[in-house]
């Protein structure tokens, strides 16, 4: 998070900037693609996983 994200907060008083708004959302969206990002490799992960065991349930047939 930048220094601007860090001190800002929705309840504020004061309007922000529209360059400490412009920081805000630059935030946001890579917090936003980092957490796509996670679901993503976990979706994968237990497709995998999935996956395994239908070839392991298969073998054993």
């Amino acid at each position: 998070m930048t220094e601007h994200s860090k001190q800002y907060r929705l309840n504020s008083p004061e309007e922000p900037t529209d360059e400490m708004l412009q920081e805000l959302m630059e935030d946001i969206a890579r917090e936003g693609r980092a957490s796509k990002a996670r679901a993503e490799a976990e979706h994968r992960r237990r497709l995998k996983a999935v996956a395994d065991e239908i070839a392991i349930w298969r073998a054993r047939k």
